[in-house]
């Protein structure tokens, strides 16, 4: 029996259950009008009828007790000062609710909650002083943009990311392929405070999970999941940021690619993108041209108006000249010019 949880209680226990994944949790919650406590209190009969479930998901499901430590879950939760949203709360990114398997819950620390557009930068981690540099500087401008930078934290291209937004005062997601009382890789320990105390660091894995061949790839689904687009700095033909391409083409996400050097490892996953038709960035005015957003705080000039000019009749001989060159809208080539000088 489940009785006596609260639906937010019900649904942290299904996040932190083992064999029940993403898709199968929300073919339950469908099957039971999105009742998590009816989930867990569900008869074998009435489980099993859900497409997918079998003996082993039932068994864990009406055990649940010896599957998950509720107060331990919630006393960690509460020490770390760290919040779950739950699927449906107004909190959880909308974007991700959109994709077929998007967890049923996030662990979410930091006090900052998503209020702006979010971009993805990805890549390598062994990356190279070049891509470091492009990850940081595009992670910089479009968080000074208003864009929220995701990346998974990893040593080098996420780093770099998240990084180049926090160094502007910009806001970045670190989504992490553990449970957030893990910090992976352990050098990025600083990183990890300063992004829980400036924007979150985000993870669907319950406390104590550590990161391992699956959840790297679940977690990558997540980071797409939330972003409208991802960018790919480096990566090689079999790097997990390949994998996140993919998960982005999979979800239809904007896919941008920044090119690399022929002759570089790091660069063949980056070139088959592209070959595969991927959008090729090499400035943030390529980015934001694909996702058809302007520049703010860049007024369009206005030719028409007045302010400013001078009377045509107070021009010296030669400057009347230079301006005879740009009559029409036009500009006149350097021969052109140096003629128009000449004859003055």
């Amino acid at each position: 029996m489940s009785h006596g949880v609260t639906q937010r209680q019900a649904m942290l226990i299904l996040n932190g259950l083992p064999h029940v994944g993403p898709v199968m949790l929300t073919r339950l919650m469908d099957a039971f009008n999105n009742d998590a406590v009816a989930v867990l209190s569900g008869d074998r009969t009435r489980l099993l009828s859900v497409k997918g479930v079998g003996d082993r998901v039932v068994e864990t499901l009406m055990a649940w007790r010896d599957k998950f430590d509720l107060i331990r879950e919630e006393g960690l939760m509460e020490k770390s000062h760290t919040r779950f949203f739950a699927k449906g709360d107004s909190e959880y990114p909308s974007m991700l609710s959109e994709i077929y398997d998007s967890p049923i819950g996030l662990y979410w620390k930091g006090n900052y909650v998503l209020d702006r557009p979010c971009v993805a930068i990805v890549g390598t981690r062994r990356a190279t002083l070049y891509g470091r540099s492009v990850a940081k500087r595009f992670a910089g401008e479009l968080a000074r943009m208003g864009f929220c930078i995701v990346s998974g934290m990893a040593r080098g291209t996420d780093t770099a990311a998240h990084e180049g937004a926090l160094e502007v005062g910009g806001k970045t997601l670190a989504v992490l392929g553990c449970g957030l009382d893990i910090i992976y890789p352990p050098e990025n320990l600083d990183l990890y405070k300063q992004i829980s105390e400036q924007s979150a660091v985000v993870s669907e894995f319950p406390f104590g999970r550590r990161a391992d061949r699956q959840t790297f790839p679940m977690r990558n689904r997540v980071v797409s999941g939330m972003s409208e687009a991802v960018i790919v700095i480096e990566s090689d033909a079999a790097g997990g940021s390949m994998i996140t391409a993919r998960f982005a083409g999979e979800q239809g996400r904007s896919l941008m690619v920044v090119p690399g050097r022929i002759d570089q490892a790091s660069s063949k996953g980056c070139h088959q993108l592209l070959r595969d038709g991927a959008t090729l960035v090499t400035s943030v005015d390529d980015i934001l041209e694909e996702l058809r957003y302007a520049r703010p705080n860049e007024p369009e000039l206005d030719f028409g108006k007045s302010e400013g000019t001078v009377a045509a009749s107070s021009l010296s001989e030669v400057e009347q000249a230079v301006m005879n060159c740009f009559q029409g809208g036009e500009i006149a080539s350097p021969d052109t010019l140096s003629e128009s000088l000449s004859k003055s």
